[in-house]
């Protein structure tokens, strides 16, 4: 929610506001403390008595995965690789091991003769279970080292989050090993029921943190950033202490990292930055091994550093393409695709499909300014995927316009040629006129539907 103040006199504004208010700028929503709920309701109290002049703006807000984020897209968080999180913590003082990106075996050999002794080879992917999968190997000599390049270059990557057909590894780290005494993790991300960052610290690093929370979830430390003022000093004095640094020197680098890791989160507007594990090795350093970071994909318009990062090889294509266009669009593993328009429509539509047997191909909200050549790409990008067998449109039309769809729906037919099955569910703005320009158009494989039940229902039985 964004405030804008007309220029009208503020003066009468002061007894209202408490005095470290600056009315020239953005009041962040932040009606969970009693403090936002003071001055949000001064504010309505002021704006209805004639007071002041206000404009008041809304942005739709999604949650995905314990996330807050506030898409415009398909996309809700960018992603950004092991090595280029590490680049951003060295950039705020957070200690990293000696390193190198590399993407050919000739790299990889070089790299090693420039950092010497004993490496670690990461592979560069956004997927975890890297180690299980074996591309993640600790190197003793050159020999390894261009061995496990060639492994990891010249082979798919399958673990848990990639799925049976894997994704190809483009980018190694070589990076310096150390001997780890004790590992920790530590991680900044939003809490989006207090609607603030919080900062979680565990002596359990080095395992996955799910792990952690279900097994043992009283080894997870919190702390909440104030909206303001960000991380208090007795916080992170609280944190240090609940990692067990009892060496003076270790704790006060202990809080440079968390300090640090809290300053990235909140410079570059990340939905999660993470260290894990934070180590100690038996010299008694403390640094950051592995890295993660996502960002809010609405805010990196604002990070040059952040779109220098973005590698789109690692992308969906069609989510991609489909950004390109404003679409919210996210490949399933099913065989039905479906065009809706609305998120929570979108949610309701696939949940029908499958109480009636099918299963969807795909999430893909056409929005409610879809254009007609924007609908037409939504049709293109459905029917690229070879899985689809049916396609359910599902319209409810409001500012989105029956008969815009209508008229992609015919232009669709005519370029691309719809091969499938297409069930047609139309409802609201200027639905006689859609229904009217389907029915001159008489398109063979085009499948009215009376309502929502019936359209699941006839696309469900014709792709079974």
């Amino acid at each position: 929610m964004r405030l804008t103040f007309r220029q009208q006199a503020l003066r009468p504004l002061v007894p209202i506001f408490p005095p470290w208010i600056d009315l020239s700028r953005q009041i962040p929503h932040n009606g969970r403390t009693v403090a936002g709920c003071v001055l949000w309701m001064r504010v309505l109290r002021a704006a209805l008595s004639g007071r002041i002049g206000l404009t008041v703006r809304f942005g739709v807000r999604r949650y995905t995965d314990g996330f807050e984020t506030q898409p415009t897209n398909g996309r809700y968080t960018m992603k950004v690789h092991e090595y280029q999180a590490r680049t951003l913590l060295s950039e705020v003082g957070v200690p990293v091991p000696q390193s190198s990106v590399v993407d050919t075996v000739a790299q990889a050999t070089d790299a090693y003769a420039a950092i010497g002794g004993k490496v670690v080879v990461k592979a560069q992917v956004f997927a975890g279970g890297r180690g299980k999968a074996g591309f993640v190997k600790l190197c003793d000599n050159a020999d390894e080292v261009r061995e496990a390049a060639e492994f990891m270059l010249s082979n798919r990557m399958v673990s848990v989050q990639t799925g049976a057909e894997g994704i190809a590894v483009k980018k190694l780290l070589i990076a310096a090993a150390v001997d780890i005494e004790s590992e920790y993790y530590v991680a900044v991300v939003m809490d989006r029921t207090k609607r603030t960052p919080v900062v979680m610290v565990s002596r359990e690093g080095g395992v996955e943190i799910e792990v952690v929370a279900k097994e043992n979830p009283d080894a997870i430390v919190k702390r909440w950033l104030h909206p303001h003022m960000g991380l208090l000093g007795f916080q992170c004095a609280q944190l240090v202490a609940a990692l067990n640094f009892t060496d003076k020197a270790q704790a006060r680098a202990a809080g440079k990292v968390i300090r640090g890791l809290v300053d990235v989160f909140l410079k570059y507007d990340c939905a999660l930055a993470e260290i894990n594990p934070l180590v100690r090795t038996t010299d008694g350093e403390i640094l950051a091994i592995d890295a993660k970071m996502t960002f809010d994909d609405n805010a990196v318009f604002r990070h040059k550093t952040l779109q220098d990062m973005f590698d789109p090889a690692e992308e969906n294509a069609l989510e991609l393409r489909a950004k390109d266009h404003n679409l919210s669009y996210i490949p399933l593993d099913g065989n039905i695709g479906c065009l809706v328009n609305g998120a929570g429509l979108a949610m309701a539509t696939m949940d029908l499909i499958k109480l009636h047997g099918g299963d969807p191909a795909n999430f893909l909200d056409v929005g409610g300014s879809v254009t007609k050549e924007g609908a037409i790409e939504a049709f293109r990008i459905i029917l690229s995927d070879k899985k689809v067998k049916g396609i359910l449109v599902n319209i409810f039309g409001g500012i989105a316009k029956c008969d815009t769809i209508a008229e992609a729906l015919i232009a669709a037919a005519q370029d691309l040629g719809f091969t499938v099955p297409v069930v047609v569910r139309l409802e609201g703005t200027n639905v006689d006129r859609a229904r009217k320009l389907l029915a001159e158009a008489a398109i063979e494989q085009l499948i009215p539907a009376d309502d929502l039940t019936d359209a699941a229902k006839k696309v469900c039985a014709k792709v079974a």
